[in-house]
């Protein structure tokens, strides 16, 4: 979130660096949140030159990788935990947990080579035991994983000896290797645990190069580097995570010395932010996002059901005034959830330009007709109510701005903005709602759009939570995993995108830019295609040089 479609976890833990600090994108997580916000306690006291204070737009719902899937809880987990492989700053998959693999079996059988030096964070030695011990938790259908259908695809796990673990599937499966990114979890530490109530919900350990150090509900987050860590111990020695719903708090934050690293609004990121002081003490990136922005349909609401309702609505909303409007033009349009510019992405998928006109047309079509400045059918008025999580002020002007455009066409439109953990626990993941205004990841890999859109992942946890069924996406689906031929990849996806375009049960709104700020003295950053958070280990303070 990712978001989250689903999000491969080492994947998430490069860019949710650059998403969860940023009030542009979140993604989704079945909730537990078991504190009390503590906005009276004070801060932990720290040396401000061996600490990296990132602002955080919500909490975290836990803190075991692999059980929620929203950005705050990535982010933080993504520094706790490895997995074993990763994805590097320019997105190809590289070593971590495992130092090498191999695919063999006509590519059926993956068989990974582990390092011999990791230790979990309270000194036991980690071993090919806790790689298939977190295989089988996230197949067992009592973990509340929104990943289960990823590892459920596995014909067979077995470990070899202490330091090999081998996969076999049925067939060929094309995202297996980049699947093993998950947070590997110790066996002695949750074997036989519940995974609601243990402790290490919210006192993780793992082998990742922060460990866990405090963890105030709604206030901060605190994390400790790791001496031991396997490639090398952490520059800065200790990140805090801030949870500051509100961006202008933040903002003010980060300029008094209580924030070190945020993303900011777009107000922020042009007009609050400039001048000779400001530019001595931060310096500012910009660069597309790894996130797309839609209004998604609950397609179990009646008023949802029509394909032409649904296109309708996507040709009555502006998206250019959105983007000019809510993101003063710090935004590109968004098309389908597929990353543009990559293989696999189809240029020429069908577009909705604002065209009122047309959606009118569209809804005489489904039976709706405008009267006295109404639309409405046997004479009950075309009305929904748009959810969006508090925090983001770009989501809330968007939202205005479709009110105003759908105002236009005779339908009334209301805005519920909400607290993000109860957003997704008590609406979303129930379906309690007509129509959402979030933000997923978007990620190298377009099989992780299954996990939105396919019909197998509506169930309570699952991340279709606007309940679209197409068998025929299904389908393509299925057949774009079992074919490692790349040209065959890609016409299935392109067919996806096409059918997606079409039946619309998102309206895909528009990928907004990221805009992270950093205090100039933190060193080591080096920006690349993944952004500019993918590898905070690397990163220390230095004297200013520009």
């Amino acid at each position: 979130m990712k978001l989250i479609n689903k999000k491969r976890a080492e994947y998430l833990s490069i860019i949710i660096t650059i998403i969860a600090v940023s009030v542009l994108a979140l993604v989704f997580a079945h909730f537990e949140f078991s504190g009390k916000n503590n906005k009276n306690i004070p801060p932990v006291k720290n040396n401000l030159k061996n600490t990296l204070i990132i602002g955080l737009p919500a909490d975290a719902t836990n803190l075991i990788g692999n059980m929620a899937a929203d950005a705050p809880t990535a982010g933080v987990t993504s520094q706790i935990y490895d997995g074993l492989v990763r994805y590097n700053r320019n997105f190809k998959i590289v070593p971590d947990l495992a130092k090498s693999w191999k695919i063999s079996n006509d590519g059926k059988t993956i068989t990974f080579y582990l390092h011999h030096n990791v230790y979990w964070q309270n000194g036991q030695k980690f071993t090919a035991k806790d790689v298939i011990f977190t295989y089988n938790l996230m197949v067992n259908p009592k973990t509340p994983t929104p990943y289960a259908a990823e590892y459920l695809k596995v014909y067979k796990a077995k470990t070899i000896g202490n330091y090999i673990f081998q996969v076999t599937y049925k067939k060929p499966y094309a995202p297996a290797l980049s699947s093993w990114g998950l947070n590997i979890l110790s066996k002695k530490l949750l074997e036989g645990k519940n995974l609601l109530t243990t402790k290490l919900r919210s006192h993780p350990v793992g082998t990742g190069p922060y460990e866990f150090d405090k963890w105030i509900h709604g206030y901060e987050i605190v994390l400790k580097a790791n001496p031991h860590y396997f490639r090398g111990a952490p520059r800065i020695k200790r990140l805090i995570y801030k949870i500051v719903p509100d961006p202008s708090s933040m903002f003010l934050m980060l300029k008094s010395n209580g924030i070190s690293y945020m993303g900011l609004s777009p107000i922020q990121f042009k007009y609050e932010s400039g001048g000779k002081k400001f530019n001595l003490r931060f310096k500012k990136y910009i660069h597309p996002s790894l996130s797309f922005t839609f209004l998604g349909y609950n397609l179990l609401d009646p008023l949802f059901k029509s394909m032409k309702v649904r296109q309708a609505l996507t040709y009555a909303i502006n998206k250019e005034e959105i983007i000019k409007g809510a993101l003063l033009g710090l935004g590109i349009h968004c098309y389908g959830p597929f990353m543009p510019g990559t293989y696999f992405y189809d240029k020429n998928v069908k577009r909705y330009d604002y065209n009122p006109v047309k959606a009118l047309k569209l809804f005489n079509e489904a039976g709706w007709s405008l009267k006295n400045g109404i639309l409405e059918r046997r004479g009950k008025p075309f009305r929904f109510t748009i959810l969006t999580p508090q925090g983001n002020q770009e989501r809330l002007s968007a939202a205005e701005i479709i009110q105003q455009n759908l105002k236009k066409i005779g339908i009334r439109v209301g805005i519920r903005v909400m607290e993000w953990t109860s957003l997704i626990s008590e609406f979303i993941m129930k379906k309690k709602f007509q129509t959402v205004l979030l933000g997923f990841t978007i990620t190298p890999d377009p099989y992780d759009n299954a996990a939105i859109f396919m019909g197998s992942n509506i169930v309570p946890k699952g991340l279709n939570f606007t309940s679209f069924n197409n068998p025929e996406i299904d389908d393509l689906f299925r057949k774009a995993r079992s074919t490692f031929d790349l040209k065959q990849q890609r016409k299935y996806y392109f067919k996806i995108q096409r059918i997606l375009a079409k039946e619309a049960p998102y309206t895909f709104l528009y990928i907004p830019y990221a805009t992270p700020v950093v205090k100039k003295d933190i060193k080591g950053i080096k920006p690349a295609p993944a952004g500019i958070g993918y590898d905070i280990r690397k990163w220390y303070y230095g004297k200013f040089t520009d």
